[in-house]
């Protein structure tokens, strides 16, 4: 009894010892990494869900992350099919050498910013609409339900002034904080609002009345007639609405996601 009281209180060295702290330090280790790894992703997912289509370089100087600390975050979210690479288009001429990629999120990857929620028995209940009261019922629900969105965005708009342009810029803003990541930007034919995320896209792929009521909406808010040219459900990277320079203008549909 002596000898198995001395040994329990014995060190005990060796490899096997060492082995067994070391691989408990390594799984600590692990777990300790984990929340700080998930935590850059999640970061990096955010940014492309607020920016589209971005560049290594871009997301790294934004993180305040190296090419090789980006570029590893960037693989894995490849491998995981959260994120697609394509070739940059660049307009105008190009100097030598490759384009850069940018990198976009997927389907998949928008699902996981936990967006989709109830997606399913949304679908449900807009079918059976469907089939008790046909199309115009579900274009009465879904004006119904963009309406209080309309109200929130006329609230935060009071102070955007009459023009167009800076109309469509405040209720970017707006939109952005309601979770569609949002922006406005003038280009030469007027302007155009980008949202680069749509909480309601799945249901939305089956039901375009709620893209339809939204850019009602849209136009009510901005005071001119706009154009959806793109929409996240249909398939696009991103909802884009054209807003002509002056009501009424012609506008030529393009696809801002090729």
């Amino acid at each position: 009894m002596k000898n198995v009281a001395a040994l329990s209180r014995t060190p005990v060295t060796g490899p096997v010892a060492g082995g067994s702290r070391a691989r408990r330090s390594v799984r600590r280790g692990e777990r300790e990494a984990a929340p700080a790894d998930l935590s850059t992703r999640d970061r990096v997912t955010q940014l492309l869900l607020e920016r589209g289509p971005t560049t290594a370089a871009q997301l790294g100087s934004a993180l305040g992350l190296s090419p090789a600390a980006i570029r590893r975050h960037l693989d894995a979210m490849l491998a995981d099919g959260d994120v697609v690479a394509r070739d940059q288009t660049v307009r105008g001429s190009r100097g030598r050498g490759r384009p850069a990629k940018v990198f976009a999120l997927t389907e998949a990857g928008r699902g996981r910013c936990g967006t989709h929620h109830y997606d399913n028995m949304a679908t449900a209940a807009l079918r059976w609409i469907a089939r008790t009261g046909g199309t115009e019922a579900v274009a009465a629900f879904a004006a119904e339900q963009v309406s209080a969105l309309e109200s929130r965005c006329r609230a935060a708009m009071e102070d955007a002034g009459d023009a167009p342009l800076a109309r469509a810029e405040a209720l970017a803003g707006a939109l952005t904080a309601e979770g569609y990541a949002a922006n406005a930007s003038t280009i030469a034919s007027g302007g155009q609002l980008c949202q680069h995320h749509c909480p309601v896209a799945h249901v939305a792929a089956e039901f375009p009345q709620l893209c339809e009521a939204e850019t009602e909406v849209i136009s009510r808010l901005v005071g001119t007639h706009v154009q959806r040219l793109a929409t996240i459900a249909h398939g696009d990277g991103v909802c884009t609405t054209h807003i002509p320079a002056q009501s009424g203008s012609t506008v030529t549909t393009v696809r801002t996601d090729r």
